[in-house]
């Protein structure tokens, strides 16, 4: 029995909730960019999730490889056990982007959403699809690949099935009924389902496509444009880590939620502001600002504040070039000076 009335709501989780809330509101404005800026950034996105999500399970393929592999999709061409995750990721990923609305959860559905993730890989031809048959514990890899050493223990092959109708049925009424937050409901479908760990092989890869799709129908319309699976590589041991807190806790009379959901949302927190960036940055593209421009202009975006020299650290521009550009900044109105001489600084206006 899933007990999510012991859910703790904190001031972080609150606010960590409004924050991607909020974005996901003013996204009907930022997300007027150009039709083929916005292709561009899930094109971006999508080969980021593509390489971290199969990173994460031991692959070795870098972003850029998958970028070349995805640019020659020929079947023939995954030959190797990485290629063929990819390509399974690849194809399954643009499945959610385009049929998100057609897709229930249902058993019957995320065993058709796991045979399609390992549809290319010639080893998994008799496990997918079906849930597992033998014990599997969730492994940690580092960056070369190698195993680390085991997470935690799952559920046994004898009470997944059990286990896994109990998710789906709990899920399914809980977001009927509207009780708690969809972020909430998402977050503890996904720690559930990472410790049942009902397939024998791509639990990992199959529980971020599930995020995603449970994402779209709730409502984050730009999940499509920012990966999230490139944030939870990036902070794996923090990953793992709010995993094992509360997996050993899910099925007791007092469920410790409080470290993955933390996770969780700081997790799609960052999510957002990766985007938000992107989009800050195509708005100061389509206004014609020249590069060096651009970079000072990021740069206070992210830290606050810029002086000339940490500008010149970071454009590798000439002093006096670099005058010019914060000048014409001034004048535009995007910056405002403070300060003289080589105490001078500079801030958005």
């Amino acid at each position: 029995m899933i007990r999510a009335n012991a859910v703790q709501i904190t001031p972080e989780i609150l606010s960590l909730i409004a924050s991607v809330d909020e974005f996901k509101g003013a996204w009907r404005a930022l997300g007027t960019l150009a039709p083929d800026r916005l292709s561009a950034l899930r094109r971006v996105a999508t080969i980021e999730s593509i390489g971290s999500s199969t990173r994460m399970e031991g692959s070795s393929l870098s972003d850029r490889e998958v970028e070349r592999l995805l640019s020659h999709p020929q079947l023939e061409s995954f030959t190797t056990r990485d290629e063929q995750e990819v390509a399974g990721y690849a194809e399954l990923i643009e499945q959610m982007f385009s049929s998100w609305k057609d897709i229930t959860l249902t058993e019957k559905h995320i065993k058709q959403l796991h045979r399609d993730l390992l549809t290319h890989c010639e080893k998994s031809v008799w496990t997918r699809g079906n849930y597992k048959t033998s014990t599997n514990s969730v492994v940690a890899f580092d960056e070369d690949g190698k195993q680390l050493g085991v997470v935690f223990e799952t559920a046994t092959p004898f009470d997944t099935p059990r286990l896994m109708t109990e998710l789906v049925t709990w899920f399914n009424a809980e977001r009927a009924a509207a009780r708690l937050h969809p972020l909430l409901l998402i977050g503890i479908w996904v720690v559930v389902f990472l410790e049942i760990h009902p397939f024998q092989d791509g639990n990992g890869r199959l529980s971020l496509v599930l995020t995603t799709l449970l994402l779209l129908q709730a409502g984050y319309a730009y999940v499509p444009y920012s990966s999230l699976e490139s944030v939870i590589e990036q902070s794996k041991g923090a990953y793992y880590l709010a995993l094992r807190q509360t997996q050993g806790t899910i099925w007791t009379e007092s469920p410790n939620w409080q470290p993955w959901l933390v996770f969780f949302l700081r997790a799609l927190q960052e999510q957002v502001r990766r985007l938000n960036r992107k989009v800050e940055r195509e708005k100061l593209v389509l206004a014609a600002l020249p590069e060096l421009s651009l970079q000072i202009v990021e740069f206070v975006r992210e830290h606050g504040r810029i002086t000339m020299g940490e500008a010149i650290r970071l454009t590798a521009g000439n002093r006096n070039t670099l005058k010019q550009h914060f000048r014409a900044l001034v004048e535009q109105g995007r910056l405002a000076q403070h300060g003289a001489g080589r105490g001078v600084w500079y801030e958005l206006k």
